[in-house]
């Protein structure tokens, strides 16, 4: 507070003055969004239908400046209200925001390389099963960290493996299983988790792309011992850039928590000191007695926080996921019922017992078909409509992957088709009923059977 130019004591009105500038900031804030907004006419094969990307409103925007009006230009209350608020979303114990997906993931599945867990960490060598058509940074932290990834085939339709074919991947040196839910679509995760318990095997399940999904009932992210999610605007919810790892494991919680903040052993918050009452009472490795625990450090880590701005944009966001879900929902469904017929296409399926929080709509050209893949999806970018490959496809034919180790169980066939005949087109809540079926429509005059 401040006081009005009347000085102490006297009886003119007090004036909280920065908060009145506060308010004002937001206002011109939302009004600024409101002028931005164009007149929202979509115009066939002018406006670009993105086959992802972020739906941004003035909340959103305002979250943003209210975050950058506090100056907490690293992570701080924003984030740990983020954390808590996602934990509760997925009912795990714990959460801990990183600077993107990618490291989420090198994050969660490192935290198992820790000597902490002594005879059960995982060793350079140890095989981790995973699917050869997906994303990299899947597959990235296992080879990051010395282990040896197996390929397993997936499925057409639903483009995911199965828990048959992870239980015929495991072998003598098998230690851990690390999937991702395809394009929202879940793999059969519940009994991967089984085979996991049953073998001993740390299972790490990537729930970047699905965020909202259900198998029989239960939200997928909630599997694992430890899961990842991503909030790259391409995703369910955004922060520009931003991850998240999530699990109810307390020990593997403080292990992701001190990798994440450079290895170090001690958990004060940015701009905290003291948070266990014995900063200067430790004594750990070889250094002196009362060493500062600010800077002891357990762990060869790294610095992959985020920032107060990212999670308050997330904060605003998750608010908003219940409709993103319904929308990536009905897009989705929209599609399949339009397309439902069309020649010389397969088009996809959920996952039986399943609920998917779709990322995309999936679609392969069938070997016979009169035309490519690529043909197809030329004539779809000519027509100012978006594509996308189903990510890396067959990763073991990746230039970046050719010769680092691995081993394949069973034929890569249906990942070799994805490779050469798959893509995917956008149902992101961005999209109208007109655009979706503008899609629709192209897609069925190309590839013939239209209505």
């Amino acid at each position: 507070m401040v006081e009005t130019d009347e000085g102490p004591g006297q009886t003119g009105e007090r004036v909280d003055v920065n908060e009145e500038h506060r308010t004002r900031a937001l206002e011109e804030t939302r009004r600024h969004h409101r002028s931005l907004r164009g007149d929202g006419k979509f115009v066939p094969g002018e406006t670009e239908i993105w086959p992802s990307g972020a739906v941004l409103d003035e909340d959103d925007r305002a979250a943003l400046v209210e975050a950058a009006l506090d100056m907490r230009i690293a992570a701080g209350p924003y984030s740990r209200r983020f954390e808590s608020s996602f934990a509760r979303f997925l009912k795990r114990r714990k959460a801990h925001l990183t600077n993107s997906g990618s490291s989420a993931n090198l994050l969660a599945l490192t935290a198992y390389t820790s000597h902490q867990l002594e005879e059960r960490r995982l060793l350079p060598g140890d095989e981790v099963i995973t699917v050869a058509a997906g994303f990299p940074t899947t597959v990235n932290p296992i080879l990051q960290n010395g282990l040896v990834p197996v390929f397993v085939d997936i499925e057409l339709g639903t483009y995911n493996t199965t828990a048959d074919r992870v239980a015929a991947a495991i072998g003598p040196k098998t230690r851990a299983i690390m999937i991702a839910h395809a394009l929202g679509n879940p793999f059969e995760v519940e009994e991967v988790a089984q085979l996991a318990a049953d073998h001993g095997l740390v299972f790490v399940e990537d729930n970047c792309d699905a965020v909202g999904t259900t198998y029989r009932g239960r939200l997928t992210g909630t599997f694992g011992d430890v899961s990842t999610v991503s909030f790259y605007p391409a995703h369910h919810l955004t922060m520009g850039e931003g991850g998240i790892v999530t699990t109810s494991n307390l020990r593997i919680a403080r292990i992701v928590e001190s990798l994440r903040d450079w290895g170090r052993d001690c958990w004060c918050e940015p701009g905290r000191s003291n948070t266990c009452l014995k900063r200067f009472d430790h004594q750990l490795g070889t250094l002196p007695p009362g060493y500062d625990h600010k800077y002891i450090f357990s762990h060869v880590g790294y610095n992959l926080k985020s920032t107060d701005l990212q999670a308050a944009l997330g904060l605003s966001q998750l608010n908003k996921l219940d409709e993103f879900i319904a929308a990536r929902r009905h897009n989705w469904q929209r599609m399949r019922d339009g397309l439902d017929g069309v020649p010389h296409i397969l088009l996809p399926e959920a996952t039986p017992d399943s609920e998917p929080s779709w990322f995309g709509f999936v679609m392969t050209v069938a070997e016979d078909a009169p035309f490519t893949c690529g043909e197809l999806t030329a004539f779809l970018e000519s027509r100012r409509i978006g594509t996308r490959r189903l990510f890396a496809g067959n990763l073991t034919r990746q230039p970046a992957y050719r010769n680092q180790p691995h081993r394949v169980v069973g034929e890569l066939t249906n990942s070799d088709v994805v490779t050469e005949r798959t893509f995917w087109t956008g149902v992101y809540p961005g999209l109208t009923d007109e655009m979706t079926d503008y899609v629709i429509a192209s897609v069925r005059e190309f590839a013939g059977g239209a209505r």
